[in-house]
């Protein structure tokens, strides 16, 4: 339960923050209006003031002026969640971390680097440029590496390379008193104490700020192809990418767009591929043999479950746009019906049920009153729908929410998630429940011991 605030703390809190701060505590309306959501569909809720902190030292002094005053934290990265993470539902202080933004660190000898939690994904890999490494966790958006550690994101190269989770060495958390703490080590594996770093892995600002990641880095691949093939149907398509895998096949992306998405992407991206199920690939290897091998294997897979049109991209112009038009996908949705917003839902089951899953869900989207798109990281059995929605339709939203309860709900029966990637936020609290059970009680026991007055990003995630 969150303790009231009452306007007069908040004021002597927004005080004593500008004094510390100056003008990087700013409670100007145009720029609480800014953070006051993220890319989702969620109503917008404002901070009473934006704080851009840059050191860690200047986050705890926020933290501590929060406990002071009794005043909610929110963290803000990029502002590209999509589950309304960074909608300060209850005012409060909004810790934008932009401003810290330096790559700390980069070790070749040990494959890893440290970072502020403000750098984005493509500012690091900018940073890699020469060193023969990368970073391949890729989610779609330019997010920061903070927001990504925060909601534990993975995206289209997860098949291969992991996820957050498994590409996070330690950090540096400001918890809610202020106090800052180092997690983990540069130590590839440890079994020293409790792994606080997995605790804060995934942990949506309600538990610290996290502020540094130390990040594990992997070698550029010598050689890379990518692919895209169209299919007759959808479960033949989904049937390559449980093949693929069990198969042991070490694709890097394996993509699923359905006939949909893919529509819109060829009138967004002026693309021209067959208008049907279609998989989007890319092999990664140590020699261009190797790469041949693993797309020729995967190429039979296709022709065996309906595929055609097996289209192999080699140069690396090629791939870029293969690939944008990929990342395309969500704005050529949004393109479909001009002036509509957004609802982006995912959910991930176990590879043997997503053709299933798939299939199901899709004949229970088939006559919704709107536009809805299927794209997925089909490789680790994870699936996303985009609703197309008129923001000034009550019954659009509604039939939204009805549909992609359906959605999840399915998923949870066969042993799935509710979110693979997109996180918890406020939009898919209603579901922890279901999927957790009495370990959700653990779960509030790790929120009540470390944010006992329930601060930090009050209302997302779980209730107290």
């Amino acid at each position: 339960m969150a303790i009231p605030v009452s306007a007069s703390s908040v004021e002597q809190a927004i005080v004593e923050l500008k004094q510390r701060l100056g003008g990087r505590a700013n409670d100007t309306p145009a720029v609480r209006d800014h953070h006051s959501h993220g890319e989702s569909y969620h109503e917008p809720s404002a901070p009473d003031v934006v704080c851009l902190p840059q050191t860690t030292d200047e986050v705890a002094e926020i933290l501590r002026i929060s406990t002071r005053f009794q005043v909610p934290v929110v963290p803000f990265g990029a502002g590209t969640s999509l589950e309304g993470h960074v909608n300060a539902i209850r005012g409060g202080i909004t810790i934008d971390l932009r401003e810290m933004n330096k790559v700390l660190r980069v070790s070749v000898e040990d494959l890893d680097a440290t970072v502020e939690a403000g750098v984005t994904r493509l500012q690091l890999n900018k940073a890699l440029n020469n060193t023969g490494l990368s970073f391949p966790i890729d989610p779609g958006a330019d997010a920061t590496i903070g927001g990504m550690a925060a909601t534990r994101a993975s995206g289209t190269t997860a098949v291969r390379y992991g996820t957050m989770r498994e590409n996070v060495l330690g950090m540096t958390v400001v918890l809610a008193d202020g106090t800052a703490i180092r997690t983990g080590t540069r130590a590839r594996k440890s079994s020293a104490g409790y792994d606080l770093t997995r605790l804060f892995v995934g942990s949506e600002g309600t538990l610290g700020v996290i502020t540094e990641v130390t990040l594990r880095l992997h070698p550029l691949p010598e050689a890379v192809s990518a692919a895209v093939c169209a299919f007759d149907s959808i479960q033949g398509a989904v049937d390559t990418v449980i093949a693929t895998i069990q198969l042991g096949v070490p694709v890097a992306r394996m993509e699923l767009l359905d006939e949909a998405q893919l529509d819109a992407v060829n009138r967004y991206s002026k693309t021209t591929y067959p208008v049907a199920p279609t998989l989007f690939f890319e092999f990664h290897g140590d020699s261009e043999r190797h790469v041949a091998e693993q797309a020729e294997a995967v190429q039979a897979l296709a022709a065996d479950h309906g595929g055609r049109a097996f289209q192999w991209a080699t140069r690396l112009e090629d791939r870029e746009r293969l690939w944008q038009a990929r990342h395309d996908a969500f704005y050529a949705a949004l393109a479909l019906r001009p002036g509509a917003r957004a609802w982006t839902t995912d959910v991930c089951v176990p590879i043997s049920r997503l053709a299933e899953c798939v299939v199901d869900t899709k004949k229970d989207h088939a006559v919704a009153p709107f536009p809805i798109c299927l794209v997925g990281h089909a490789g680790d059995g994870n699936f996303h729908l985009i609703y197309v929605l008129d923001p000034a339709s009550a019954a659009e939203l509604d039939e939204a929410r009805r549909l992609n309860e359906r959605m999840v709900l399915r998923a949870l029966a066969m042993g799935g998630t509710c979110s693979g990637e997109h996180g918890v936020g406020v939009g898919k609290m209603k579901y922890l429940e279901a999927e957790h059970g009495p370990a959700l009680e653990v779960m509030r026991t790790i929120k009540r011991a470390l944010d006992p007055d329930n601060r930090m990003n009050p209302g997302k995630m779980l209730t107290v």
